[in-house]
């Protein structure tokens, strides 16, 4: 009956793809298959040098580095990004992570990170929004490794002002110090996979990774489902 149920609301109301609004067919979610091979893949996949790592050479030291996507200014990857972070649709940051940790798996294992941990916002910043994109990332991401997801070991002390019209010294001075390790303890000796959903200059990224280096023992790897 239910099956019944749902097979006509979608004759009636179909489900559109995000990106064209063409509508979805059975297995597909948010944005059809078309749509999904379109997405601009960077194609770094097992390259040590890649432009996601040269943003931290000589600035902070990264293990790895990469981004699955390309993200350009009015593109599909900025519709699923702001999808994601301004329009309350969580479960697209779970797909775009469950893409980038499959894209990834082999790459990432390859040297195994110990656990998943997504940029943090500020408490009030999430309040406002009342989730943090990033961590949906993990979670997709952890569906197909099989990570933990740390939410609690690093923190967002310092509420800063927007990155959006700075220039890449000032965005690097505008995030200094604002991250803080609240369980140094259980982050010894661990190999991190430090996630976001955009990396542009690599500043946040990088004032992350220089907290989280400062416990004993710590390595930090990055991976954005997206870089502009």
């Amino acid at each position: 009956m239910r099956k019944t149920l749902d097979n006509l609301l979608d004759l009636f109301f179909p489900k559109l793809c995000i990106l064209c609004n063409d509508p979805l067919v059975e297995g597909e979610e948010h944005f059809c298959l078309k749509c999904l091979c379109d997405l601009p893949r960077t194609g770094y996949d097992y390259l040590q040098e890649n432009p996601a790592s040269y943003l931290f050479t000589g600035k902070v030291d990264i293990c790895h580095a990469a981004a699955f996507l390309r993200y350009e200014k009015g593109g599909h990857v900025q519709q699923l990004i702001h999808a994601l972070k301004y329009h309350d649709d969580k479960e697209i940051g779970f797909r775009l992570g469950r893409m980038t940790g499959l894209h990834y798996r082999q790459a990432i294992l390859s040297d195994a990170p110990d656990l998943l941990l997504p940029v943090p916002l500020h408490p009030k910043k999430r309040k406002k929004r009342g989730y943090n994109q990033s961590e949906w990332i993990a979670r997709g991401i952890n569906s197909v490794l099989q990570l933990p997801v740390d939410t609690t070991s690093l923190c967002r002390i310092r509420q800063t002002e927007t990155q959006t019209h700075k220039q890449i010294y000032e965005r690097w001075l505008n995030v200094q110090e604002i991250f803080s390790v609240a369980d140094a303890h259980a982050l010894e000796g661990k190999h991190i996979l430090l996630i976001d959903d955009v990396i542009t200059t690599g500043s946040t990224i990088g004032a992350c990774a220089e907290a989280l280096l400062a416990v004993p023992g710590v390595r930090v790897s990055v991976i954005g489902v997206a870089i502009a």
